[in-house]
């Protein structure tokens, strides 16, 4: 079917002809738009794009690569998606905020431009003491306005309805507040007898780092690139750059510090290693010494030159095997000990499979260091990692005891060939051997001792010369053109925007006075079929019809009775839904008196208030039953005979169910079963049932409805509704969105009839 078109309603070429007359209103249009973007130019405050490139280099260093497996407990790789995290964290931000003083932000009143943020060279301060911002928790707002003789009305705002004002103080001012002391002082940039007005902002380092976190964006380059880019929009590019620097040199800073924190912890087992060790050669050495002067040493002879050169050799073997073992046996004892559960494993050993055990196990650690500075203990990524470390470190501790054993085997094999070889050299004396047992065993101590010496000077090495991550590309530069429109194209559009807003004006106040007068108007544009109309009523009363009144209100009420019938044809055709665009309509007086009209033929007719947004059924019949529908179908508890009201207004045989309080779910209960059930049982008690909806205009309840209705009725109004809900109407038409769906055109002018119009007197 097609949709009948409104065009009749809309004369184009007058439309023009319009706008062609008013053409003062295009000129007082573009003038005022053209000024107001003058003037918005003027006072707009631009933003500027402040950037900065950091490079997260991932490669080790020469030092590090030079001091073999040592360097994996002093640095391990840097990976972006991490290093962006720890650069973005809270506590860099608000060692940032904290260093440049981000807390507190300063504005002064600049005529017509405003209060301007001023980032340095601010006229007024506000001193307080470190303690107080480290635990502020409530912002605190400073209004200080001096006066030409340089003294000054001060007014702070706090926790929300706290207020504290002074007048005519003379600064520096000590200001008293719940939340502790402030002096508020001139500054060498305070004018001298000259007025103005500043605004100051104060408050905790967690707030200003929480503020910088949503001000300052980071972004890696591209998806292989190791370069962070970090941005901040700033009406001020140097307050911009100041910002984007200090947290490059935050960041910096932290990761110099960890790797020092790394390297102390090392040099500190170095040290206790290298005290001992110092003693026990110390201790050796005394021991040879004292065997020298005690025992004569025994030159061999010819004989025993071969066992000699043999003896030599396993004494090397035995040499390099006893040193492993000693290595593996420190590591070992590091390892149980539970102080060191999260300390790195120092020691580096030739087994290349404990090298890379060693290797992870310290990565591991690494990691949870980084975790640390960003997330508390509880963190469950920190929990998940240290019992994965403390796994690692069981696990490297039984292997460490497994290489130990098999060095300690192949040492005891060493020295069982050893005491072979030396029962075949019957001629060397006891003294020699024993003197080799002294030096043996210094000679161990003496390499372990120099072993340990120059990874001291290796890791001091490194603390001198630690590299942060953070490669700075391009600190922190103002892209040389700002933000937002160009003034040209502000003016530009002002004057297009000009041009525009009087024939949209025109149009618009055309559309809002775009209603419809009479019933033929509303079968122009429509094809709907019209089940009647009312003409106004004005007695006052919401129950119009009775069965002695022959009013024409009455009348038009039977008529639309008459057509109502006709439409019900099936015998089950009970449910009538009566909507309209919006309130005021007269949707419930058409619902009242037409279910009025048909108890007035013998049957049983109820009627339900099922606009339970907006419930007015029970105001306009003047009754307050106990329970509505919206308690009936939340409540288990009431039953559905207890929400009829009979005999509405003496009309015996008409039923009333008011809709009751407002819900907080109306569309969700209206989709309920219980709503279904209600109507199969209600289509068995009554002949008609005609039920008050809410707008379609305005939501969709009505639509609900419609799998329990059989017909639908749109009330609509002269000169109140508009075209477009009537074309709204057309469109669930053509669409049946509401079955059997017919209008009543309410609010018509009041047609005179032969033997009509009269009230009947008894």
């Amino acid at each position: 079917m097609a949709k009948k078109s409104t065009s009749d309603f809309i004369d184009i070429k007058a439309l023009l002809k319009t706008y062609l007359s008013k053409w003062y209103l295009f000129a007082i249009s573009v003038f005022v738009c053209v000024a107001c973007a003058a003037l918005f130019v003027i006072i707009r405050k631009q933003d500027y794009a402040v950037r900065a490139n950091v490079l997260i280099t991932q490669q080790k260093d020469a030092i590090a690569e030079a001091m073999g497996g040592l360097s994996d407990l002093l640095g391990s790789d840097a990976y972006v998606e991490d290093e962006i995290f720890i650069i973005s964290s809270h506590s860099v931000y608000r060692d940032v905020a904290k260093t440049l003083r981000l807390n507190v932000e300063h504005y002064v009143k600049n005529g017509i431009k405003g209060y301007e943020f001023i980032y340095q060279d601010y006229p007024v301060d506000i001193i307080v003491s470190p303690a107080v911002l480290d635990t502020l928790s409530y912002n605190i707002d400073f209004t200080i306005k001096v006066h030409d003789d340089n003294t000054a009305d001060i007014k702070a705002e706090m926790l929300e309805d706290t207020e504290i004002e002074v007048k005519n103080v003379t600064l520096p001012y000590l200001m008293e507040t719940p939340l502790g002391s402030y002096t508020v002082a001139g500054t060498p940039s305070c004018p001298v007898d000259q007025g103005f007005k500043s605004k100051i902002y104060l408050m905790g380092y967690d707030a200003a780092a929480e503020a910088l976190d949503l001000a300052v964006h980071n972004e890696i380059a591209s998806k292989r690139s190791n370069v962070i880019t970090l941005c901040i929009e700033t009406p001020t590019p140097k307050y911009g750059e100041a910002i984007l620097n200090e947290i490059m040199a935050q960041y910096n800073a932290r990761g110099i510090a960890q790797k020092n924190m790394q390297g102390e912890l090392t040099g500190t087992f170095l040290d206790e290693r290298l005290a001992i060790l110092a003693n026990d050669l110390s201790q050796s050495e005394m021991q040879i010494q004292q065997y020298k002067q005690e025992h004569g040493i025994i030159d061999v002879g010819v004989e025993a030159k071969y066992q000699t050169e043999k003896r030599g050799r396993l004494e090397e073997a035995y040499l390099e095997a006893q040193t492993q073992a000693e290595m593996l046996r420190l590591t070992s004892q590091f390892l149980a000990d539970t102080a060191n559960r999260f300390s790195l494993v120092p020691l580096n050993v030739e087994n290349e499979g404990l090298q890379e055990a060693i290797s992870n196990y310290n990565g591991a650690l690494m990691r949870r260091v980084e975790l640390s500075h960003t997330a508390s203990p509880d963190n469950i990524e920190i929990v998940r990692l240290e019992r994965r470390i403390d796994q690692m470190r069981h696990n490297l501790y039984q292997s460490t005891a497994r290489a130990t054993e098999q060095a300690d085997v192949a040492v005891a094999e060493i020295r069982a060939e050893m005491g072979n070889n030396n029962s075949r050299m019957g001629d060397i004396p006891r003294e020699e051997r024993e003197f080799y047992d002294l030096r043996r065993q210094q000679s161990v101590k003496s390499q372990l001792y120099y072993f340990l010496l120059r990874r001291n000077e290796e890791n001091a090495l490194l603390l001198a010369n630690a590299i942060p991550k953070g490669q700075i590309i391009d600190e922190a530069y103002t892209m040389s053109e700002p933000l937002g429109m160009s003034k040209k194209l502000i003016l530009l559009f002002a004057l297009v925007l000009g041009l525009c807003i009087p024939p949209a004006l025109i149009y618009i106040r055309k559309l809002i006075n775009n209603r419809f007068e009479t019933r033929a108007d509303v079968e122009r544009i429509t094809d709907v079929p019209i089940l009647g109309e009312m003409c106004v009523d004005r007695s006052g009363r919401s129950m119009v019809v009775s069965s002695d009144d022959t009013t024409s209100t009455t009348e038009l009420f039977r008529l639309m009775r008459s057509n109502l019938l006709f439409i019900l044809t099936a015998p089950n055709d009970k449910v009538v839904l009566m909507t309209s665009s919006s309130s005021g309509e007269g949707k419930s007086f058409i619902s009242i008196n037409l279910a009025a009209s048909l108890a007035l033929l013998g049957k049983k007719v109820l009627l339900v208030g099922m606009d339970i947004r907006n419930p007015q059924l029970s105001n306009y019949l003047g009754i307050a039953p106990r329970y509505g529908l919206t308690q009936y179908l939340s409540s288990a508890d009431i039953q559905l005979d207890q929400l009829v009201t009979t005999d509405i207004s003496g009309i015996k045989g008409l039923d009333v169910i008011v809709a009751g309080p407002v819900p907080p779910n109306p569309a969700e209960m209206l989709l309920s079963e219980k709503v279904d059930t209600m109507f199969r049982t209600l289509r068995d008690r009554y002949d008609y049932i005609i039920v008050d909806t809410a707008p379609i205009g305005l939501v969709s309840d009505t639509f609900t409805l419609d799998r329990i209705s059989d017909a639908a009725i749109y009330v609509c109004r002269a000169n109140y509704t508009s075209l477009g809900d009537l074309a709204l109407v057309n469109e669930i038409y053509e669409k049946r969105r509401l079955k059997k769906l017919s209008i009543v055109v309410n609010g018509t002018a009041a047609k005179k009839t032969y033997g009509y119009g009269k009230k009947k007197k008894g």
